[in-house]
């Protein structure tokens, strides 16, 4: 009875993770979307773009390719890159008042909420599944069956995990 709880646990873990990919990955397409908006005001702002491209793309590739905890210091780095653009915003009273630029961030808002919530899910299946196979006797079974603990999907401080609130 114990061998099909594992493996639904793992099971899971997966799946939940790959709800985050799907969120991160909506999370980037944003992201891109919101520096082309910020490209037709700011254009003398090349640094910041560049860093928050960049940001994007180490995202990107630790969502795909990488874990939870590689994904979760790729996304702390993106949003320290996003709220430089934000900032950046501020000197730009056009931009800030530009419709899809607004739209983005709310959108951009909404779907950090989702992110939190998913991560808030995906690590507490997360934290069931490494209970259960550190617990004796499942510890053995899980070993001899190459079970491995799973890693959590942190970030690094709360705040960071929220969009910056830009007053318009």
């Amino acid at each position: 009875l114990a061998e099909p709880r594992r493996r639904g646990l793992r099971n899971r873990a997966a799946a939940a993770w790959a709800d985050i990919e799907v969120q991160l990955k909506r999370r980037h397409d944003l992201v891109g979307n919101l520096v082309e908006t910020v490209k037709g005001y700011a254009k003398h702002e090349q640094q910041t773009l560049d860093k928050v491209v960049e940001a994007r793309g180490r995202a990107m590739g630790a969502a795909g390719g990488g874990g939870p905890r590689e994904a979760g210091q790729a996304e702390n780095f993106l949003t320290s890159q996003l709220r430089s653009l934000f900032a950046l915003a501020e000197a730009y009273p056009d931009l800030k008042a530009n419709q899809n630029f607004q739209e983005l961030q709310r959108s951009l808002e909404a779907l950090e909420t989702e992110i939190q919530s998913a991560r808030r899910y995906y690590n507490a299946v997360v934290r069931d599944f490494n209970t259960k196979i550190q617990s004796v006797p499942d510890v053995l079974v899980a070993r001899m069956f190459g079970f491995k603990e799973r890693d959590y999907f942190e970030l690094t401080d709360p705040a960071e995990g929220q969009v910056p609130k830009v007053q318009f």
